[in-house]
């Protein structure tokens, strides 16, 4: 491999404050409105809790110019790496135009002689742990400045920091467009779903044939596990599924998981498949409070428990299938009779009458919901093989990625890159 002092040959020792320009962002006064507009995009770590692509357009907010003059954010060049460097630490993303971030991160914009932006983003997401494990911080840990320039590394010369950016890029390439795919299928279900059955429930009486229901007439809901903090462990088989695990734009994930060892209920239990609804939310803004989820994954655990964050929805009638529930539930009159169901000052919880005394026209002839679910579930099914292709190769990338940034294997035909 050319190793001299375990070194690929042609490798440098450096560190990222040597080869980028490492750059803090800011936050204008939220007290004055001028600073505040559609001019720059402006990120923050929550825009990125649940953003899942690798270059970022804008944010939630933006700020205006003035804003930026008087702050001290900093309008970043395209492709400046953006790194959370607190609550959390490790969200990696790349501008796509110029922006601005707040405090909470240390952007890194690269020269293209001896950093490539792209092999920069890869090595940050491989760094982001132990860049974690070196924070520090009284109320929260924080990456500094001078801790991220401080990381040392061996860094390959620009052609083949291209060629492993290249051999990286393929992975996320093909993990986008399943993304896009499973976007894609959900819309055209809504779709379906809100012309079907969704533009109905504003009238003031039901289509002919059609009758008022209440959920509780066809679905039974569970209520989830209340744990103490002691049985939360370090390892275990069995995991606690939280409100953690709901994305703030829909979707779930297995981050939220937590090892555990307790005694729950059989009913507190979910499969892959089971479709669970959050029941808090830590916002004001309700953003997953009464969101449905199916569980896709089980995180590598063999049994997984929701906690009381969550309720579990199991359909009374052979033909109401889940997946029509799911879509029933992600449809906006659910979603706003939900948050009228609510309460609580800082964190929301949904009343437990919410989900049963939610009323909706229905064909009393169930034919139509059957159709219904028949492409619901063939979406389903679809988008679940999407998830299972992404894991997979997300599980190829990040195996690959440790052995590219440390030279163990190295990338062929670099100038053909």
């Amino acid at each position: 491999m050319g190793v001299e002092n375990n070194i690929p040959k042609g490798w440098v020792e450096t560190s990222i404050g040597k080869v980028t320009v490492v750059e803090s962002g800011g936050t204008p006064s939220t007290k004055n409105s001028l600073y505040w507009s559609d001019e720059i995009p402006w990120i923050t770590p929550r825009d990125l809790s649940s953003f899942k692509d690798v270059f970022i357009e804008k944010g939630e907010r933006s700020i205006s110019i003035e804003g930026l003059k008087n702050s001290s954010a900093k309008l970043l060049p395209k492709n400046t790496i953006l790194f959370s460097s607190r609550a959390p630490i490790g969200y990696v993303v790349i501008a796509q135009n110029e922006t601005a971030t707040n405090q909470g991160f240390k952007n890194l914009i690269c020269d293209e002689v001896n950093s490539h932006f792209k092999y920069f983003y890869y090595l940050m997401k491989f760094k982001a742990d132990f860049i974690e494990r070196l924070s520090s911080g009284s109320t929260f840990s924080e990456a500094s400045g001078t801790l991220i320039k401080s990381i040392e590394l061996n860094l390959p010369p620009l052609p083949e920091q291209k060629s492993i950016a290249k051999a990286l890029t393929v992975f996320d390439d093909k993990i986008e467009l399943l993304q896009a795919q499973n976007k894609t299928l959900e819309t055209m279900a809504q779709t379906i779903f809100k012309e079907w059955f969704g533009k109905y429930q504003q009238e003031l009486t039901p289509p002919n044939g059609w009758r008022t229901f209440s959920l509780s007439e066809l679905v039974d809901v569970i209520n989830g596990y209340s744990y103490k903090g002691k049985e939360l462990v370090e390892e275990s088989n069995e995991a606690l599924v939280s409100l953690k695990s709901f994305d703030r734009n829909g979707g779930f994930q297995t981050r939220g998981f937590k090892p555990f060892k307790g005694s729950p209920k059989a009913q507190h239990e979910v499969k892959i498949g089971d479709l669970v609804v959050a029941h808090t939310d830590l916002t004001q803004d309700a953003e997953v409070l009464g969101n449905p989820a199916f569980v896709f994954d089980n995180g590598g655990f063999e049994k997984m428990y929701i906690t009381m964050d969550l309720v579990k929805v199991i359909s009374k009638n052979e033909d109401i299938g889940s997946s029509f529930l799911y879509y029933l539930m992600k449809d906006r009159y659910f979603k706003g009779h939900c948050v009228g169901y609510s309460n609580g000052t800082t964190v929301l919880h949904l009343s437990k009458k919410a989900i049963p005394e939610y009323q909706l026209y229905l064909p009393e002839n169930f034919d139509l919901i059957k159709k219904f679910t028949k492409i619901a579930n063939d979406t389903t099914n679809k988008i679940s093989l999407n998830k299972d292709a992404i894991k997979s190769l997300t599980k190829t990338r990040d195996t690959l990625l440790p052995k590219l940034m440390s030279g163990q294997v190295r990338v062929n035909n670099i100038k053909n890159a």
